[in-house]
């Protein structure tokens, strides 16, 4: 496992990074009235890279900031110092190509699976045809196909969450921001979907930040995991994931997938997150 030096590039050879966080802070001002006049930080000087095609982790527990940087790095949020720029332009408000996939779903009820996935496409004035037929490819992408005419409540929380990421996929992103996607759901559930979407972003190479809790989620989804500290959110250690093939096999049962998770575990106790 490699431990690379805080704020430096992602190592991908000579690739130009897609995405690119330059001395990102941000902070809040307090409003209640004992506090008047007070800001906590939040996210303290985050500079680091993802180079184009990468899926990359923010690891960290909660409290670190880890959703507030997405929501940065998506336009959703103004940082209150740095700046973020995906493919070279500055980010400072919310673009098509960039999309977010969300713990909770965020389903539209009175909307089939259909005609929440073509939403954003409705939303860009896409010809009907035109859009139908992307809709359909990507459904069929998740695995959804047959389930156009079902409604979200007609759905399992699995199911649901492929929706969710079918709908962020349907606009091509530069760059997929995913909050936790997964962490609502059953363990078996979970483990699925981990896979199935990695296929999905072997297929499109999509760039893709991922918010994640758990260390053996972090190892295998990503090319390299950012982990974050509290107190305010800083950017703790970057490490390059050690384990290459994992979208070949199930590296649960590598012995290897144990051996770093735990060495993970072991640098947070000797270095701990606060």
């Amino acid at each position: 496992m490699v431990a690379n030096e805080i704020g430096g590039p992602a190592p991908h050879g000579s690739a130009t990074p897609m995405v690119e966080l330059r001395a990102v802070s941000k902070k809040f001002a307090l409003r209640h009235a004992s506090a008047t006049g007070r800001t906590l930080v939040v996210l303290e000087s985050i500079s680091f890279d993802v180079a184009e095609g990468a899926l990359v982790s923010l690891l960290g527990p909660s409290g670190c900031g880890k959703t507030t940087l997405l929501r940065i790095v998506a336009g959703l949020v103004q940082p209150s110092g740095g700046e973020v720029l995906v493919n070279g332009m500055p980010v400072r408000a919310p673009r098509r190509d960039l999309c977010m996939v969300f713990q909770n779903f965020g389903l539209l009820p009175w909307r089939t699976v259909l005609d929440n996935v073509v939403f954003p496409l409705e939303l860009d004035n896409r010809p009907r045809r035109e859009r139908e037929e992307i809709t359909h490819t990507y459904l069929g992408m998740v695995g959804l196909k047959g389930f156009e005419r079902h409604y979200p409540h007609e759905l399992s929380g699995g199911m649901q969450q492929r929706v969710g990421i079918a709908r962020a996929l349907t606009r091509r992103p530069s760059v997929l921001l995913m909050d936790e996607p997964f962490a609502a759901l059953d363990a078996q559930t979970r483990e699925t979907l981990q896979e199935d979407f990695l296929g999905v972003w072997k297929q499109l190479k999509t760039t893709v930040i991922f918010v994640t809790h758990s260390i053996d989620e972090a190892l295998v989804m990503s090319d390299r995991i950012m982990v974050f500290s509290t107190g305010p959110g800083r950017l703790h250690r970057a490490i390059e994931t050690p384990i290459h093939d994992r979208l070949e096999r199930d590296i649960r049962a590598d012995p290897e997938f144990g051996h770093f998770g735990h060495e993970i575990r072991q640098m947070l106790k000797r270095d701990p997150i606060k």
